[in-house]
């Protein structure tokens, strides 16, 4: 006689609804999403890393621009600062102005007269009883009677200006020094030039990077607008120009040792005079005598310091 089947046996049931009846089993969708869920820890991981890589990023940028730029600082450009100090040129120093000789159009008024106007002229200067000769008291007639009045302008260019003392006779830069290396380190910073002129040698020869291989170069004086310092007394320093000047293969027989400041240093000087000077109570460059500035370490570089100033009376104020 045929059995009956026997009934199915019930599954397994699994750990999870064995342990809890009321979570429903779990599917396998439902686990991969489980392994591959980003925990808090890794969130926080990630941004401190990304944060970290952006900070070596830029510290390598600004690296790389200190580099390119020569290791200096790059400083906000000014605007000029623009003096127009009057000068004599090639004139005698004097006290007064000596007469400018006559134009094409005055010649007519200095012929030679007629017969009748000498009469008259004669009859003049006899009927004279006294007459007085206004003298003026100059260098030059102190040295050669009737040479003249000279030029009462000071030195410099010829022209008409303003009554101040020009920035290449007010101006005094001292360098703190203790060697040859530290003191062309500090004209290399400042971008200044030392230059040679004069002797038997046509044009100027300038020397620049000079604390370490000096680069030469010869340009004409006509064309040279910069300013520029010259000795007069002779000192340490000038000993020093010479050096660097004989090492950067620059003759110096018979010739002027100079020393050319980049219009952008001779801005910041200018600025620098002047807020020294107003902070002594005194508003214009007309006032300043003499201005020395002292270079000092700053910042890993060095800048010009206003250390002593003198002033003066303007000769409109006199």
């Amino acid at each position: 006689m045929p059995q009956a089947p026997s009934p199915p046996r019930p599954a397994k049931p699994s750990t999870a609804a064995a342990s809890d009846p009321a979570l429903p089993a779990a599917g396998p969708k439902q686990v991969v999403r489980q392994e591959l869920k980003v925990s808090r820890f890794d969130q926080v991981s990630s941004f401190l890393l990304a944060f970290a890589m952006f900070i070596g990023i830029l510290v390598g940028l600004l690296f790389l621009l200190w580099v390119t730029s020569g290791g200096k600082v790059v400083t906000e450009v000014m605007p000029p600062i623009a003096e127009n100090p009057a000068g004599r040129g090639e004139n005698a120093e004097g006290f007064e102005r000596d007469f400018e000789p006559p134009g094409a159009e005055e010649v007519e008024d200095l012929l030679e007269p007629t017969m009748e106007e000498t009469l008259t002229a004669v009859t003049d200067a006899v009927s004279t009883v006294a007459a007085s000769l206004d003298s003026v008291d100059s260098n030059a007639t102190a040295t050669t009677q009737g040479s003249g009045a000279g030029d009462s302008r000071q030195a410099g260019p010829e022209g008409e200006g303003d009554d101040i003392v020009p920035r290449f006779e007010r101006w005094k830069l001292k360098f703190a020094a203790k060697n040859l290396v530290a003191y062309a380190t500090q004209l290399d910073y400042y971008g200044i030039e030392l230059a040679a002129i004069g002797g038997q040698i046509q044009g100027v020869d300038y020397a620049k990077n000079l604390a370490a291989a000096p680069q030469t170069r010869r340009g004409e004086s006509e064309t040279e607008k910069r300013l520029y310092f010259m000795w007069t007394v002779a000192g340490p320093l000038m000993q020093y120009d010479r050096q660097l000047l004989q090492k950067a293969g620059i003759p110096l027989n018979g010739r002027q040792m100079l020393k050319f400041v980049p219009p952008e240093l001779e801005n910041r000087l200018a600025a620098a005079e002047l807020e020294y000077a107003r902070g002594q109570g005194h508003q214009s460059v007309t006032e300043i005598a003499q201005t020395v500035f002292e270079s000092q370490p700053a910042d890993g570089g060095y800048t010009f310091v206003v250390i002593e100033q003198r002033y003066r009376v303007p000769k409109t104020q006199k």
